[in-house]
């Protein structure tokens, strides 16, 4: 659903005024996470040695200069799906700039559009970076929300390192695309592309392979030299156009960085629209102030089962067994209001916890997807920030945003309700039903009655399959992570995802060339809590160029406490205090079953 970028130049807030949050400052693609504010603490553990470079290779026969690039025609013959060709829009030099970890090299900046084969349908838009001084590699960055925006290719991996250059800073070759469509006012939320057919299919993932055909058409041309090496980054929606990418496509991916993918998107769609029915019955939507009770009560109930009361919870499943607002209390009170109404600030009401425990529990399909999914997992409300809007945190307004938001679902659906209330009713409207006078909150997404057919056949492009035996069979290599504090994508998905492969291949097969990590506090793609920064793009490069399997990776947070870091443990496996040591450093942790 959404991912992340990590511009450094922009702040929080201007992102979030820019209304394209998730598709432009923060989606998983381009800039691979919200921004960071803070620098990372000294003393903090070095990330490894960087791999060797790859194999050289001969010297490339004289390409085109930058400027040469402008007006290139890419024949449709030369992008692998039906389209009706690309051509180059503009390229031009740009100097070398920047300093620190936000330096970049001289580059070409190129701009393309993609034609589509129905004269109605959108172009793609797409990006490229050539840097001058290529390392004959490139990286795919991915969308946020339903795209619509061109991702950053100057930025970074989603949620990457602070202290680190980003790819286009590396030497990489960068490229990424609005995935077929142009936003309007409501940015990466914006669903009438879903009266298109085409546009819907390239959203769904044809778009991913059209741009980086077109995109290596650019770099031929420019290089005369094809990469050595091809990876994908991206989160949330970006995460799962990495995953669709190496099931779809596998012969043109090394690597795939996935963090919080929605990668069953469809069934995603109705558990997120299950949840914005939820909040949207009478007197269900949590203010501000219930909205920290609850997230205080959970925290007292279950940030010390880790070991340390550190405001992390990291055993997040015996806190999902464990905790009930409706017994549970906070410093001594009870969480629920006397009798059930609604008594002010200091309880829940009987109305607020049937909706928080609605959103803690799956939401079953009593219809066929043809994609095969039943259900889709609840979420981890317990402990989750959904919008604590007194927090002082510059993050804190995307925390909201992309969470609870300001206001509750109602019709018409406010642009402040939350985040995935405006995604679902949008997609409801144009994508499912194509009638824009249509009240998407009386859609039961569990039985949808006639609109079953349609949704079952729009699943089939949104969600992707969890075979990837051919991207393993030609060596590739697969980073997964998530944030256990997430109520945007669900965490629990992330788990289904990985335990499927291990059902297909087996878990000693699936350990050869996947990973799969889980972050404590860290929300959506960002988090004032624990806001991860994790140098994944150096693992994955020790991994499939070097054969070094990662071992003994650790996340810092850049906002809630600057500098601590914790392990990244291999799933099941969860970070677990010694009992002794500083709480803020990863090695006083040990990662246990």
């Amino acid at each position: 659903m959404t991912t992340s970028h990590r511009d450094i130049v922009l702040g929080a807030a201007a992102c979030l005024a820019a209304s394209a949050i998730l598709a432009g400052c923060g989606g998983g693609g381009g800039g691979g996470g919200f921004p960071l504010l803070v620098p990372a603490a000294a003393g903090q553990p070095t990330a490894p040695p960087a791999p060797p470079a790859p194999p050289a290779a001969p010297p490339p026969a004289a390409g085109l200069a930058c400027e040469q690039l402008q007006g290139l025609a890419i024949p449709a013959s030369a992008i692998g799906l039906p389209s009706s060709g690309a051509t180059v829009t503009s390229a031009k030099t740009v100097a070398p700039g920047g300093t620190g970890a936000a330096a970049l090299p001289e580059y070409c900046e190129v701009a393309g559009k993609i034609a589509p084969v129905d004269p109605t349908a959108p172009n793609i838009q797409f990006a490229v970076a050539l840097p001058t001084s290529w390392n004959r590699k490139v990286v795919m960055l991915g969308g946020g929300g339903f795209n619509g925006t061109v991702p950053n290719v100057k930025g970074n991996v989603p949620n990457g390192p602070v202290d680190k250059l980003t790819p286009l800073g590396r030497g990489y070759a960068t490229f990424a695309s609005d995935s077929g469509h142009q936003a309007n006012a409501l940015g990466s939320q914006d669903g009438l592309f879903g009266l298109s057919d085409e546009a819907v299919r390239n959203f769904g993932g044809d778009a991913l392979k059209k741009t980086h055909d077109a995109a290596l058409a650019v770099i031929k041309a420019r290089f005369a030299a094809a990469p050595v090496k091809s990876y994908f980054a991206g989160g949330s929606t970006g995460g799962r156009e990495a995953l669709t990418a190496i099931q779809r496509w596998p012969t043109d991916w090394d690597g795939a960085i996935a963090w919080y993918p929605a990668w069953n998107d469809a069934a995603a769609l109705l558990g997120g629209h299950r949840m914005s029915r939820a909040l949207a019955q009478p007197g269900a939507y949590p203010n501000t102030a219930k909205r920290a009770l609850l997230y205080d009560a959970a925290m007292e109930a279950c940030d010390a089962l880790d070991g340390a009361s550190d405001g992390l919870i990291s055993n997040q499943t015996l806190c999902n067994a464990r905790f009930d607002p409706s017994t549970a209390t906070l410093r001594g009170a009870p969480v629920r209001c006397a009798g059930g109404a609604d008594t002010g600030d200091t309880c829940l009401s009987d109305a607020q916890i049937a909706a928080m425990k609605t959103i803690n529990t799956p939401t079953n399909f009593r219809f066929a997807l043809a994609s095969g999914e039943t259900q889709y997992p609840g979420y981890n409300i317990w402990g989750a920030d959904p919008g604590i809007t007194t927090r002082t945190s510059p993050l804190e307004p995307v925390v909201t945003f992309l969470a609870f938001g300001t206001s509750q679902p109602a019709r018409p659906m406010p642009a402040s309700a939350p985040y995935v209330s405006v995604l679902t009713d949008q997609w409801i409207r144009y994508s499912v039903t194509r009638d824009a006078g249509f009240d998407s909150l009386s859609l039961d997404p569990e039985d949808p009655g006639p609109w079953a057919s349609r949704i079952s056949a729009l699943s089939t492009q949104l969600d992707a399959s969890t075979d990837i035996s051919a991207f393993k069979a030609r060596g590739g290599k697969l980073l997964l992570a998530h944030g256990l504090a997430d109520v945007l994508v669900s965490t629990r998905a992330t788990e289904q995802y990985y335990q499927r492969l291990q059902s297909r291949m087996g878990p000693s097969e699936v350990d050869t060339f996947v990973r799969y990590y889980e972050v404590a506090g860290l929300g959506h793609a960002v988090s004032s809590t624990f806001n991860a920064a994790w140098d994944s793009l150096s693992a994955l490069e020790a991994w499939s160029e070097a054969g070094t399997a990662p071992a003994g990776q650790v996340v810092t947070d850049t906002a809630g406490v600057p500098g601590r870091t914790r392990p990244l443990c291999d799933y099941p496996r969860w970070a677990q205090y010694r009992g002794s040591g500083n709480v803020n450093l990863a090695a006083s942790f040990q990662c246990v079953n």
